[in-house]
């Protein structure tokens, strides 16, 4: 004969006399033992043992296990120009058929902390993330966890893309938790799982130091600066995440033409700067430079937004317009004559120029949104937008207030310096550059001053400034001077502070170092009433403002705006985790300039481009 056992541990409980079969839920309450499947334990699981006799059946709760926290997941994803997810193509149908079934987006839940009993991970939480509502900006994919109150802290979110494309994830928010909604911040391209298997993953947006870093993410924050470090080897793909070092040796196109081979920057002899390894193969002729390619790789979440793209294309080409002013006026002008009178160039403005017919199929549709473009029946013009200045007074740029007022509002502000010593030197070599003292005397400037004080006195009050491009251009000069219909000098442009606070030019001197067996050369120019002085003095401002606008361009915007930056972010990327709170302080000032700077070595810096075409250093 069978006997019932009871557990020692129960053997001295009064055990109810169960009539009906029913479960003891605690707090009072039972329920019958028919109706558990029917029941919705949502907040708290229970422990019980059932204990048999034989005409009694006796349930008795163990212990209350851990609850659990509903938790709403909302990923949301950018939509494309085109349209959600316009970039598909023929897989469009097969994703269209993963979100009917709910297994668009894979989300796993990773905790902070490691599991204190074991010391390990704790196992993660993953569900799909289904398509729930679509708009014309985004798409929201949805998810409900049930996380375990023994989960701890989320530290982090993996996801894994089903699409077959990539897509971009702009944020994840975690809703539901007693503390408040967790916020994740992605703003990142997330590569579909058929061409890499490995997650994506996102921090939280806490921030740490690596020493701070939870146990739980402290190896996925190393995994993940190990992926964007590479392995330096191969070609860069488009879709990856690669920040590397490399030397700019992009610039020149030697296998064309041994005139457009240029130096090595970041080598030997140059030693800086760096830009962003690429991998390209080598060119034929030179082995030290990387032959070019129509896309320059740059990671892939520094790429332009597809908005930015379309913007930054069109100002792109209407830079290029610009430089290709020359060529087209050659059509209808000799174009080593240059502009033959000033109306001319306002002409371009007014009646506008004929497009030669190889630019109407290529341009010809962005045209109209660059420029004002007319078509009619037999020809297309091309007329350029009146710069708001011009059209505001004609003659404006004639004029030494326009002239001394865009050394602080132009182009270029950070030229312009107080002079501190007296008299003005060069500092490069006489035996090669001639004569260091300066064409700028003490009776030329107390003649533009006098009235208001001495030179001592000007001095002393901090009342003079100086453009000084003497000694960084007077290198150059004769190089330039070799380039047909060009011609450059070292300059230097005094500047007194009147009583009302504006700028008054003084005096300009420019320079030729010796040449072919000539002695240097220099000359000041000053304001001055006669006709020839006067159209003399306007020459001499063109030259400090073609020289003010290629230094802007070359030294203070490219140099030590652009060129500078671009190894502090590689840097970070490398060394500072997405969650350091300097990488999180960095990191949106740093938006599109890698990308800004792939752009400018293929058409910017580069051998024969817009710079050296049409800026007066060549």
């Amino acid at each position: 004969m069978l006997k019932s056992r009871v557990p020692q541990s129960l053997s001295g409980q009064t055990l109810f006399s169960w009539q009906k079969p029913f479960v003891s839920v605690g707090e009072g309450r039972s329920i019958p033992f028919c109706s558990l499947q029917k029941q919705a334990f949502r907040t708290k699981r229970i422990t019980f043992h059932v204990c048999c006799s034989p005409n009694n059946v006796r349930a008795i709760e163990k212990s209350p296990a851990s609850e659990e926290t509903r938790v709403k997941a909302v990923a949301t994803v950018q939509v494309t120009v085109g349209g959600f997810l316009s970039n598909l193509g023929l897989t469009r149908g097969l994703d269209d058929i993963t979100d009917v079934l709910g297994k668009s987006i894979l989300l796993e839940l990773v905790a902070a902390e490691l599991d204190p009993k074991t010391g390990l991970g704790k196992e993660n939480l993953k569900g799909y993330a289904k398509r729930i509502n679509q708009d014309e900006n985004e798409v929201k994919y949805e998810f409900n966890f049930a996380v375990p109150d023994l989960f701890g802290e989320i530290g982090a979110v993996l996801v894994e893309n089903e699409h077959h494309k990539e897509m971009y994830f702009k944020n994840i928010t975690l809703d539901g938790f007693p503390n408040g909604t967790i916020n994740v911040t992605c703003n990142s391209w997330v590569h579909p799982k058929f061409d890499n298997p490995e997650k994506r993953v996102f921090f939280t947006n806490k921030s740490y130091l690596p020493f701070q870093t939870p146990g739980g993410v402290k190896k996925l924050r190393e995994k993940e600066l190990t992926v964007l470090r590479g392995d330096g080897q191969g070609k860069r793909k488009t879709p990856e995440r690669i920040y590397d070092y490399d030397v700019y040796n992009d610039l020149g196109d030697p296998d064309s033409s041994s005139e457009s081979a240029r130096p090595v920057l970041g080598g030997k002899d140059y030693p800086y700067p760096r830009r962003c390894r690429t991998g390209r193969p080598r060119t034929k002729k030179d082995p030290l430079s990387e032959s070019t390619s129509t896309m320059v790789y740059v990671p892939r979440d520094e790429a332009f937004s597809e908005v930015k793209s379309l913007t930054f294309s069109a100002k792109t080409v209407y830079s290029v317009l610009h430089a290709l002013v020359p060529a087209v006026e050659g059509s209808i002008l000799d174009r080593d004559a240059g502009f033959p009178y000033f109306t001319a160039i306002d002409s371009l403005f007014n009646e506008g120029i004929d497009l030669p017919a190889k630019t109407k199929g290529t341009l010809g549709n962005i045209l109209p949104r660059l420029v004002e473009a007319i078509t009619d029946a037999e020809r297309d013009i091309l007329r350029f937008e009146i710069p708001e200045m011009f059209e505001r007074d004609k003659f404006s740029w004639f004029r030494d207030e326009e002239f001394s007022r865009q050394t602080l509002a132009g182009l270029n502000p950070y030229s312009i310096e107080l002079v501190t010593e007296w008299p003005l030197k060069s500092k490069l070599d006489p035996k090669v550059y001639g004569p260091p003292e300066s064409a700028i005397t003490k009776e030329l400037v107390e003649l533009e001053i006098r009235g208001f004080m001495t030179l001592e006195e000007a001095l002393e009050q901090k009342k003079l400034f100086m453009l000084d491009y003497h000694d960084l251009l007077l290198p150059f000069v004769n190089k330039v001077s070799e380039i047909k219909g060009t011609t450059l000098y070292g300059s230097r442009t005094i500047f007194f502070l009147t009583p009302v606070g504006t700028l008054r030019p003084l005096a300009i001197e420019l320079t030729r170092p010796p040449s072919n067996g000539k002695a240097q050369w220099k000359q000041v120019f000053m304001p001055t009433w006669d006709a020839t002085g006067a159209w003399l003095w306007k020459l001499a401002k063109a030259h400090v403002l073609a020289h003010d606008s290629g230094y802007h361009q070359l030294v203070s915007h490219w140099l030590r705006t652009h060129c500078a930056t671009e190894p502090y972010i590689i840097a970070t990327n490398r060394q500072l985790s997405s969650m350091h709170p300097i990488y999180r302080l960095l990191h949106p000032h740093w938006r599109y300039t890698m990308e800004i700077n792939a752009l400018a070595r293929e058409a910017l810096i580069n051998a024969n481009g817009i710079i050296e075409s049409s800026f007066a250093p060549g």
